[in-house]
């Protein structure tokens, strides 16, 4: 039911996406998904269930009424648990935009409030971030999952500027050794992740790890311990698939030319516990640290690991 609102609540609806949705499976938003498959977190998403619906929640992320990517949000540590995105290249000449950071009414408990006319239809926001929850902090950034610079379009990025794509990110972690292997990655796939028709497409994870001490941002956000990436796609090109995966403490980079170690799907689960891409394609046990060279002589930008960078 549509009804007249006074500027202020318009202005804190402007924060609101548009048409995102909350849903019950991830089946939901799979094409996001490589072979429509989520991958496996231990004690959260296990063969595809989510173990606790009421806590855990899968948003298909939409804007002007397009899915543009899908995460798993955690409505009691207030983060998400990862986002994941089917990666398109990015058109050319769309810049990073303003930051207009939105919210997601749909994981409030709402229905008091449903029938109760405009007047009533105030919501206090229990089960996620806001915006307040973020400002004036020195030491943490707001730090993407499924990074802008990864979208397609101008709407694809506006898009991830929601607070359930967000989580508490070490300053330095964020613009240091998090953002060389973002670009790094980025650079492989825009080379590497093209199909037989020369189509291109890779899929991309990111998620984060709860911290277990109740350290916590504005005593209300968990500030995750751990952040972690992968992607894996076919390369025509190179005639296989290729995968690879990162992981680091969300801590201040202690060294400015610090560079995330490249590790393999099998140390990923080994070490977190986490199973991505399952798929008998994916590969589990190499990595693309070999394309690196080739990559920065061509483009400086890239910023993938030199043979001489000092590692996490």
């Amino acid at each position: 039911m549509w009804c007249l609102r006074p500027l202020s609540v318009l202005l804190l609806l402007s924060t609101v996406p548009t048409g995102s949705e909350v849903v019950q499976s991830m089946s939901h938003c799979s094409d996001f998904l490589l072979h429509n498959s989520p991958p496996h977190i231990p004690g959260i998403l296990e063969n595809g269930n989510i173990l606790d619906n009421k806590r855990y929640k899968p948003i298909c992320q939409t804007y002007v009424d397009e899915r543009r990517f899908v995460t798993l949000y955690d409505t009691e540590n207030k983060i998400p648990v990862f986002s994941a995105y089917k990666y398109r290249g990015v058109e050319e000449n769309v810049r990073r935009p303003k930051k207009n950071w939105k919210i997601e009414p749909q994981l409030e408990d709402r229905q008091g409030d449903r029938n109760m006319g405009c007047e009533k239809r105030r919501i206090n926001y229990s089960h996620q971030a806001q915006d307040k929850d973020y400002t004036n902090e020195e030491n943490f950034d707001r730090g993407h999952l499924f990074p802008c610079s990864y979208a397609f379009s101008k709407d694809d990025k506006i898009s991830t500027f929601t607070l359930t794509n967000i989580v508490p990110q070490a300053g330095t972690f964020n613009n240091g050794s998090w953002n060389r292997m973002e670009n790094c990655i980025k650079c492989v796939m825009d080379k590497y992740c093209k199909n037989k028709n020369g189509v291109l497409e890779g899929f991309v994870v990111i998620g984060a790890q709860p911290n277990n001490n109740n350290n916590k941002l504005k005593n209300k956000v968990n500030i995750p311990k751990m952040l972690w990436s992968a992607f894996c796609c076919y390369s025509g090109e190179k005639k296989k698939w290729l995968a690879s995966a990162h992981w680091g403490k969300n801590i201040a980079d202690s060294a400015s030319d610090k560079y995330m170690q490249t590790k393999t799907f099998e140390q990923l689960y080994d070490e977190l516990g986490i199973g991505v891409f399952r798929s008998k394609y994916c590969p589990w046990k190499e990595t693309v640290a070999g394309l690196y060279q080739r990559l920065n002589e061509a483009n400086p930008d890239c910023k993938c690991p030199p043979s001489y960078s000092i590692r996490l």
